[in-house]
């Protein structure tokens, strides 16, 4: 059984389902909107990255953490057999030491110095902290495997020549290797590259930082080596010490101490050898956490600020750390670079189902990193182009989520910045700073910066902005942002008609008219001012009806059309631009008629019914057509949504078209045994609206016509009334699905007493089944249950518009009179069917 689509007179808005999803869903015209209670949506409180799942990045900081414990622990020992050596063994057996011993201890103390005091933090782990092209030098230290490894991701062309495992991870590689120098260019602009910075003067490239930065790593090697050699020498010919007092444990202490210090040494390099080259730790962490091929330049600056830390200060403090906030501190930075990486690793991470939950959690509650974020989106020079993308990407994501995208819209400027990211190509960009100069930019625009992925993520944030109701009047405010997204709904024929058009193209379009669709549907005092702005806006009708005349390949852009023409005609004003703008209403009137049982068509019955409400000039404009009465009582024997939205037009037209097309809708009463069908079997919505389109058609008939009608509906009068007895029994009180149900059922029984009274005969038989069935206890009833819900039209989101000409609780009186009286002259048949 197919469901019958929402009631056209109540106007809800609903920000979720199609608007959402980007499949531009029709609105929902179902009854006054109220808040959804909390926590109907998705799950909450999962722990961890991804529902539970551990962060990869937890086992590089675990690395990090290991591997201090090993040097702390080896430098620790190395300054303790430091001073051992110096206080007890040099200072106190200097001169009884035999020459051997003495050589072998200056040369262990000199290699121990050089080890422990070269770990210079300037010029190795800070040195590698800030590095992205070259951080792989400390690992190419430990051994020629592992040299072979830095050089894979240094030289990933290389490396796939030599046996790759496939042409994908080539070019993963590859854009990893050109995001590294990518990295290095942005560094070299304005401040030294730190590996490039010549430390001594006319040197050339000998005494470059990364030079100094490799001799101390083999240093430290080479030292490191030296004293287990020396120590195993000595403690292995143990009987040639001297057997002077205390000088033999002294000495054993000392080349155990020295070999023990060694030792950990080694084998702190060889679990780092061990887990980055041959487990390929980073590789596997980058997989993890999805961040594509730029994950292995991310993740290895990730890794040496978390070990820089577990060094400078406790064990524990590279632990503490995360690539959310490792990101964040890097996109407040003030050098080009980390900003790179930084929003580079958020970008990645938001876009990662595995992580984009927890991230955009903790991502939403720094407000400084969102400021950030929004910043960057007014950054247009040309070395900023990949930082922008990715900032609009994340403040994309950010505005999926309701808290998110009212802290995004709540920092000064948001609405502006996200404009900033609108250009259409049909006027001279806001602002281009490139290295061939401004001209030269103004010239070629297009071919410097490619404005359309902006477009789209712009539109895109806009349209998750406009999810909330006061970011819908923000964006409104904002000066000069309505006009440029109304710009974005005029698409050429051509495009429009090619079925192989860009598919970026046609998304600029839809996802501007999602915008518009959800701004027309605002409720309040806000949605009144934005419909009367947009349709202020001399494009705006124009564009709408470019995409109904050429749309025939693009239904969804056709709909999403016809949903804001409906949106707009809550506006009296926005219905006359509708109407005055040539041809619409012909469309909408050949779509509806013409598109069958489709979505498109109900989408064009429900602009039609709106626009024809309390309308005297739409009613007029669609009567224009000469077979519109016919093709709409066609529709009636549809018994769909189709049936439902063509009751609708007829209703209105038979309620607000001028005397002067009287005459012509007189012919509507040929559907009267089709309507009263639907009233005796439909169910809510159509059950509504055929009452009240039978209460519009009586208006043409007089009460004998209305019986012989009955009969030809295989009806008679008592099947009738008990009919209506029993639809006003079932709604004793105000259904906001259906808030006009009563109302249209207490007219057609003043209708009825009022002609009945009037003309006696056949008629008089109604009266008397009213008060047989008990009408006057169920009017009284009533009364007392009136509702102002019933006293109007349309309502936007919980806010009416357009209030019925006469109060229903004056309807319900006025009954209550005639039934009392019986005399439809002592009540003056002042009773309203509009």
């Amino acid at each position: 059984m197919k469901k019958n689509p929402p009631s056209i007179e109540i106007v809800q808005h609903r920000v979720g389902g199609g608007l959402g999803s980007g499949g531009g869903g029709s609105i929902s015209f179902s009854e006054p909107w109220r808040e959804m209670t909390p926590g109907s949506g998705s799950g909450h409180g999962s722990s961890g990255r991804g529902g539970g799942r551990e962060p990869p990045e937890k086992r590089l900081t675990l690395f990090a953490l290991r591997l201090a414990v090993l040097e702390k622990a080896a430098s620790g020992l190395g300054k303790l057999d430091f001073a051992w050596a110096t206080v007890v063994l040099l200072g106190g057996f200097a001169s009884d030491l035999k020459i051997t011993d003495f050589w072998c201890i200056t040369v262990i103390l000199v290699s121990e110095a050089a080890r422990v005091f070269s770990r210079s933090h300037e010029l190795e782990w800070q040195h590698h902290a800030t590095l992205t092209s070259t951080a792989g030098n400390a690992l190419r230290s430990s051994s020629r495997f592992f040299r072979r490894l830095a050089h894979a991701i240094a030289e990933p062309q290389t490396a796939a020549a030599l046996g790759d495992g496939g042409s994908g991870g080539g070019d993963a590689r590859a854009r990893a290797a050109l995001f590294q120098r990518q990295i290095v260019a942005l560094m070299k602009q304005r401040t030294w590259h730190a590996p490039d910075v010549p430390l001594l003067p006319y040197t050339g490239w000998v005494f470059v930082s990364k030079k100094i930065g490799r001799l101390l790593n083999w240093l430290q090697v080479l030292s490191a080596l030296a004293c287990v050699a020396l120590s195993v020498t000595r403690l292995w010919n143990n009987q040639d010490f001297d057997e002077a007092k205390n000088m033999r444990p002294a000495l054993l202490l000392f080349y155990a101490l020295a070999l023990l210090e060694a030792s950990l040494f080694l084998l702190e390099k060889a679990y780092w050898t061990w887990k980055m080259s041959v487990c390929r730790l980073l590789d596997q962490v980058s997989a993890e956490c999805e961040l594509g091929p730029y994950g292995l330049v991310s993740l290895k600056r990730f890794f040496y600020d978390a070990y820089s830390q577990c060094i400078d200060g406790s064990i524990f403090d590279g632990i503490k750390m995360d690539l959310v906030t490792f990101a964040e501190d890097l996109i407040l930075s003030d050098f080009l670079d980390e900003q790179l990486i930084g929003v580079r690793i958020l970008q990645q991470l938001t876009t990662s189902k595995g992580s984009a939950r927890d991230t955009l959690r903790k991502l939403g509650t720094n407000p400084r990193s969102i400021e950030r974020a929004v910043e960057m989106l007014n950054w247009k020079r040309h070395e900023e182009e990949e930082v922008r993308k990715c900032a609009a990407e994340v403040v994309s994501k950010l505005a999926g989520k309701r808290q998110n995208a009212l802290r995004v819209s709540g920092i000064p400027g948001a609405i502006e910045s996200v404009m900033s990211l609108l250009y259409t190509g049909r006027g001279p960009p806001t602002s281009v700073d490139h290295p061939l100069g401004a001209v030269a930019a103004a010239a070629v625009p297009d071919r410097m910066y490619d404005y359309l992925q902006y477009n789209l993520l712009g539109l895109h944030i806009l349209k998750k902005l406009a999810r909330d109701h006061d970011n819908c009047g923000k964006i409104g405010n904002a000066r000069g942002l309505l006009a440029k997204i109304v710009e974005f709904t005029h698409v050429s024929p051509t495009l429009l008609l090619n079925p192989s058009a860009s598919d970026s193209q046609v998304r600029s379009v839809k996802r501007a008219l999602q915008v518009i669709k959800m701004l027309v549907y605002t409720t309040g005092a806000t949605g009144k001012a934005l419909r009367r702005d947009v349709a202020e806006n001399v494009f705006t009708v124009s564009n709408l009806r470019g995409v109904l005349q050429h749309g025939h390949q693009r239904m969804e852009l056709q709909k999403l059309a016809m949903d804001v023409l409906t949106g707009m005609a809550m506006d009296e004003r926005a219905k006359e631009t509708i109407v005055g703008t040539g041809g619409v209403v012909k469309l909408l009137l050949s779509i509806f008629f013409n598109a069958g049982e489709c979505e498109l068509g109900n989408e064009a019955g429900e602009a039609l019914a709106m626009l024809a409400l309390e309308s005297e000039a739409s009613c007029a404009a669609i009567l224009k057509r000469a077979d519109v009465l016919d093709q709409l009582a066609s529709a009636l024997d549809a018994h769909d949504a189709r049936c439902l939205n063509a009751m609708r037009v007829l209703r209105n037209l038979c309620a607000y078209s001028g005397e002067e097309h009287r005459t012509r809708l007189s012919e509507v009463t040929k559907a009267m045994p089709t309507v009263l069908g639907a009233t005796m079997t439909g169910r809510d919505k159509i059950l509504e609206v055929s009452v009240g389109l039978t209460t519009q058609i009586c208006r043409f008939i007089d009460v004998d016509q209305f019986t012989a009608e009955l009969r030809r509906a295989g009806l008679d009068e008592r099947a009738y009334v008990e009919r209506l007895v029993g639809i006003l029994r079932q709604y004793r009180h105000p259904e906001i699905r259906v808030p006009r149900m009563r109302r249209f059922v207490v007219q057609q029984i003043v209708w009825l007493i009022t002609t009945s009274s009037r003309r006696g005969g056949g008629g008089g038989g109604f009266v008397e089944l009213l008060r047989e069935l008990g009408m006057e206890r169920l009017l009284e009833a009533i009364a007392e249950t009136t509702s102002e819900v019933e006293c109007y039209h349309v309502f936007s989101g919980s806010v009416p518009i357009g209030k019925h000409r006469e109060n229903f609780s004056a309807i319900v009186d006025t009954a209550l009179q005639l039934l009392a009286a019986g005399d439809a002259a002592g009540a003056g048949g002042g009773e309203s069917v509009s």
